[in-house]
């Protein structure tokens, strides 16, 4: 195509969307993402450096800090392709992503296509065809401080990385890894599980009681808030860390006896009366349109998604030309976007639902670095998910963002809010002290933007309903009873203190947002490789960090204080945008992080020889007696008992906060018995033994021999009592899986049996599950274990099980040529992939799910099935293959040395 403009962007989705935008004049193609980096791995040094200090770390720490750039084995045919595309065209227009990575990717494009034509940055923040006509006349130079704020991060990132982990895997244990940012994360992490380790419960009582105004219907839910002349103890009366109560909290604390003393003494009779009423009206305003780090936040909490997954669906939606680009910290609207929602609050809620002008709004973040819009729609008709066509994943982020962009210009929530001080008077001969009750409501007045749009909740007319809480219309003694005489009114209602929440991915961007840590556009990759690392392990949606992550942390606070410091990591990205700004200098501040005098390098080597490996995966935690070791195979106590050392692996579910002396003293002392001879199998003629292991209590046939390296072994269920179970009842577990029978509807064999997860049946693949807390199943009033489980029991069981719904495909390619059999496209929890049989591949990290051909598909397939993917055995065959060339090596020298 000669003299035409060529046009570069990062994905194969943004070319094809962008083509049709600008027509036959213009070529426009895909980089897919970066085209060049440091190395990756030893074996992408190139041989000319190769023998250079400073090789493997990618950068010349001698010469400037000079970046070491490659351009990897998958990217040297697109660069071919970019480098012949470039003949004949008279200009290059750059037009990656508008942000940081953006301008590096185009400037790293540059050097080395070396373009002898014009070349210019075009930038945009949607994928709209006027959006992209219009960037197109409005071209401008590459930012080249935006470029070397980049640079400098990449660098900063890999000398911290190079030079922090080794010493983890020397210290620790192979395949960990510090990172400038991920390593702060981790902390903050551990602290909060510190937090909870140390939190001590405490137990607090008050009264709630049911009270009603004669002629009126409606009911008074009230509680006990003064007694004695004084506050009854409530939560904010206690401290948070440590759950015990303030020592400068002036109040009554109520125990259970106390508590139930002043229940019983008002149920035997007391006038109550209405002391007080205070009524005063609220307005809430609406949120600000979404950033990267609010929209991750919500969508995992409304929708459940992880970081990755929401960033990885809004790049689709944003590719397609939906939504605004979804890197930004910026919260503003352009003015085309607020009066496009502006007048959708028009024509669906009506002029009473508008703000009375236009909102605007401010961001908190100081160094908003990427795009300069909120994420909202793209275009200017504001679009419903449901006109769109969107479904799945897509379609409900969208919806979320929708709402959020339309919800902004609505009008301010109005609310009153009720509060009633009740005197409680005990009557007849008892002279109890004088009590206090409060009554509290709410009315929506007017649910102003609420209408469109509740955080955290997916439905907002459902959510409305729910909030409000109304009294009846009471007034300054009026006289008030209590309602029915059955049951506990009042009831004595008993309260616990309970430890600081662990971080959920949401709560944790949160808290690294609020810090000034990190940027958005880094969240998810963050969070991920916390969990990918073995930092982090998710429990339901709880980040729970592990004792790896414990040790880690203690390393590098002992040794390196400043690298996991808050404000310090902070800093870090402040003087990263002040380089951005063009107010920074790269090379001063590389020379001070790395080789000044506190400086990283300096403070690793003088380090390295005093920190003892066992010291470092040791753990003494707070209020636990022994010692925690984080060993090869899992964490486990170490203790000395008579002068001898035990040892006992922790269980796998337990988390570092739940520890405690009597889990330790239980788990040591079994390890100090030893297994328990249960008996003689009667068949096998072999002792059965009660052990204890990281998925907790077994039974094994046998001790472990050279004949027999890995003896028969069953989970004990939780029905069962360890301690107490007897020779049939073990040999019985290991009996099993045990056959039922034949299914009545389609004869099949049904099984029971005892897995990783707890008892089951089996039936043709599909599973029945016994109660997770119990291990056993109610059925017709009576409860059935493993042992006692019939075959009607067990279908009973099957149809009540959760069927998993088969995923529907992102899309469906059609036959696979070769055997007929469907190739479809699904979304996975590591992102999109090709599934054909029994063959999953995973996509390459900038394909777009629904512009890849059956003849892509098809290859990724075959590439997949090359290695073994998919194929039982694939793993044995390789392992064969590298044996036995492994055992043909001595071959080949006894050959060369003759």
């Amino acid at each position: 195509m000669a003299g035409h403009t060529l046009v570069i962007v990062e994905s194969p989705a943004k070319a094809k969307k962008i083509q049709s935008f600008l027509g036959s004049g213009y070529q426009v193609l895909a980089s897919f993402g970066h085209v060049r980096d440091l190395p990756g791995k030893a074996a992408e040094v190139p041989k000319a450096v190769k023998g250079e200090p400073w090789a493997n770390l990618g950068v010349n720490t001698e010469k400037d800090f000079e970046p070491l750039y490659i351009v990897s084995a998958d990217k040297k045919k697109r660069v071919t392709e970019l480098k012949e595309a470039m003949k004949g065209a008279k200009e290059l227009l750059i037009a990656t992503d508008e942000d940081r990575e953006g301008e590096s990717i185009g400037w790293h494009l540059i050097q080395l296509l070396k373009p002898k034509v014009p070349v210019k940055r075009m930038v945009f923040s949607e994928i709209t065809k006027d959006a992209i006509q219009k960037a197109v006349g409005q071209t401008r130079a590459l930012d080249t401080d935006l470029v070397e704020a980049q640079e400098t991060r990449r660098i900063l990132d890999r000398l911290y990385g190079y030079t922090l982990s080794p010493l983890l895997w020397k210290k620790i244990s192979s395949g960990l890894s510090a990172g400038r940012v991920q390593s702060v994360a981790v902390r903050m992490l551990t602290e909060r599980e510190m937090e909870r380790l140390a939190f001590r419960s405490s137990e607090y009582w008050d009264l709630a009681a049911r009270l009603s105004k004669a002629g009126d219907e409606i009911s008074i839910e009230s509680t006990l808030t003064e007694a004695a002349g004084k506050s009854v103890a409530s939560g904010r009366d206690f401290d948070e860390s440590t759950g015990r109560l303030k020592p400068t909290a002036d109040v009554t604390h109520l125990d259970e006896t106390e508590a139930t003393r002043i229940a019983d003494v008002l149920k035997r009779g007391a006038s109550w009366s209405v002391k007080s009423v205070e009524e005063r009206q609220s307005t809430r305003k609406p949120y600000p349109p979404f950033t990267t780090s609010t929209l991750q936040q919500e969508a995992n909490r409304k929708l459940g998604m992880t970081a990755r997954r929401t960033m990885q669906t809004a790049q689709r939606l944003y590719e397609d030309g939906h939504i605004t680009y979804m890197r930004t910290d910026s919260v503003n609207l352009s003015g085309e976007a607020t009066t496009a929602a502006r007048d959708t609050v028009k024509k669906r809620y009506g002029d009473k639902f508008l703000s009375p002008s236009p909102r605007k709004f401010k961001g908190k973040s100081k160094g908003a670095q990427e795009a300069h819009e909120a994420i909202r729609p793209a275009g200017t008709k504001m679009k419903t998910a449901k006109e769109l066509g969107l479904a799945g994943a897509e379609g409900k982020l969208y919806d979320l963002i929708w709402k959020r962009t339309v919800a902004c210009q609505m009008a301010e929530a109005r609310f009153t809010f009720q509060t009633v001080l009740i005197d409680a008077a005990p009557t007849g001969g008892d002279k109890a002290t004088p009590l206090t009750f409060r009554a509290t409501g709410k009315r929506i007045d007017f649910p102003g933007f609420l209408r469109a749009y509740v955080e955290g909740s997916d439905d907002p007319a459902e959510a409305l309903d729910d909030q409000d809480s109304l009294l009846p219309a009471l007034m300054e003694g009026d006289v008030l009873a209590l309602i029915g005489t059955e049951g506990p009114n009042p009831e004595a209602v008993k309260h616990e203190t309970k430890p600081p929440a662990r971080y959920t991915e949401a709560s944790l961007v949160k808290r690294l947002e609020a810090e000034g840590i990190g940027r958005p556009s880094t969240y998810a990759s963050i969070l991920s490789t916390i969990q990918d690392r073995g930092y982090a392990e998710k429990q339901g949606n709880q980040l729970v960090p592990t004792f790896t992550a414990l040790a880690v942390n203690r390393l590098l606070e002992r040794n390196f204080p400043n690298l996991v410091d808050y404000q310090f990591t902070a800093q870090m990205e402040n003087q990263l945008d002040e380089i951005a700004d063009g107010k920074g200098q790269r090379l001063p501040y590389l020379e001070r992080f790395y080789k000044g005098e506190e400086g990283l390098d300096r403070q690793v080597k003088s380090k390295e020889e005093s920190i003892d490996p066992r010291d470092a995966c040791t753990l003494r935690l707070d209020n636990v007696t022994p010692d925690v070791r984080v060993g090869r195979y899992g964490p486990y106590f170490e203790a000395e008992l008579d002068g001898q050392k035990f040892t006992a692996s922790l269980p796998a579910d337990v988390a570092p906060a739940d520890l405690n002396d009597e889990l330790a003293e239980k788990l040591i002392e079994e390890k100090r018995r030893g297994p328990q001879s249960l008996g003689v199998h009667p068949e096998e003629g072999l002792e059965m033994y009660v052990k204890s292991g990281p998925y907790g209590p077994y039974v094994q046939l046998g001790e472990a021999t050279d004949e027999r390296p890995k003896p028969k072994r069953s989970s004990i269920p939780k029905f069962l009592d360890p301690e107490k179970i007897t020779a049939e009842e073990a040999a019985a577990l290991l009996a099993l899986p045990r056959r039922l029978g034949h299914h009545s509807e389609d004869g099949l064999v049904v099984k029971v049996g005892v897995g990783p997860y707890g008892p089951y049946v089996l039936h043709n693949k599909k599973y029945g599950n016994f109660d997770k807390k119990t291990h056993t199943f109610e059925h017709e009033g009576k409860s059935y274990n493993v042992f006692n489980v019939t075959l009607p029991v067990a279908e009973a069981m099957l149809k009540q099980s959760k069927k998993r719904a088969a995923p529907d495909p992102l899309k469906d390619l059609g036959e696979h040529p070769k055997d007929g059999k469907p190739v479809q496209i699904f979304e996975g929890k590591y992102g999109p992939y090709v599934k054909h049989g029994k063959i999953n591949a995973t996509l390459p990290k900038d394909a777009d799910p629904k512009n890849v051909s059956m003849d892509e598909a098809v290859r990724l397939i075959a590439e997949k099935e090359a290695k073994g993917g998919g194929k039982r055995g694939g793993r044995k065959k390789a392992a064969k293959k590298t044996t036995a060339k492994k055992k043909a090596a001595p071959k080949r020298k006894k050959a060369a040395a003759k």
